[in-house]
C-alpha cells in the first residue's frame, strides 16, 4: 500500500448522478493502490448499491445528503456510505419472495467485511472493507444471514423467513 494515499470524503445530494461520481472517486482511489481488477469491480457494484439504497430509499424529499468516506489501511480500503434519512425499514410479510432488498445481502457477499448500522428515523451507515489481495471469493466466508426486524434495525438471528420478510 502507497502510504501518501489520502482518505477521500464526499459530501453530495442524494441524486442518480452522485453515484456515478463516487464510482470515479473509488476508481481512482483503488488505481492508486493497486487493486485487483476482480476487487474493483466487486468494490464498484457494492458501492454503487449502497448509494444507490441512499438515493432511492432514504429520503422522501430531495433534501437529503449521500456521505461516503474511504479510508486506505493495512488490511485493505474501508468505504463508508451513510445517509441521515428514514433509516431501514421493517418490510412486510409476504407470500412470494420480494423482489427486492437484495442489496444488503450482496454488498455483503461482495465486500470481506461488512457492517450495518443505523436503525428507523435515525439513517444508515454501511461500512465494507475490500482487500488488497484475496485468495478466495469472499461470498464462501462471509455468508449473510438475518434480515430487517420489526424495529426496522438489521437482525442478524432473525431467519429469513420472519415476519419482517427476506
Amino acid at each position: 500500500m502507497n502510504a501518501t494515499i489520502p482518505d477521500v470524503r464526499l459530501t453530495m445530494p442524494a441524486r442518480p448522478e452522485g453515484v456515478a461520481v463516487v464510482r470515479q472517486a473509488l476508481a481512482g482511489m483503488a488505481d492508486a493502490l493497486d487493486f485487483e481488477a476482480s476487487v474493483l469491480a466487486d468494490m464498484k457494484m457494492a458501492v454503487t448499491e449502497a448509494c444507490t439504497n441512499v438515493v432511492v430509499h432514504a429520503y422522501d424529499s430531495d433534501s437529503g445528503m449521500l456521505e461516503v468516506e474511504m479510508r486506505a489501511a493495512e488490511e485493505g480500503l474501508t468505504i463508508v456510505v451513510r445517509d441521515h434519512g428514514s433509516g431501514i425499514q421493517p418490510r412486510p410479510a409476504r407470500a412470494e419472495p420480494p423482489a427486492l432488498g437484495l442489496g444488503l445481502p450482496l454488498i455483503a457477499a461482495l465486500s470481506d467485511a461488512f457492517e450495518l448500522r443505523g436503525s428507523a428515523g435515525r439513517g444508515t451507515e454501511v461500512r465494507m472493507t475490500f482487500a488488497y489481495t484475496r485468495d478466495a471469493d469472499p461470498a464462501a466466508a462471509n455468508p449473510v444471514t438475518g434480515t430487517v426486524g420489526i424495529d426496522g434495525r438489521w437482525d442478524p438471528e432473525a431467519p429469513s423467513g420472519s415476519p419482517a420478510g427476506g
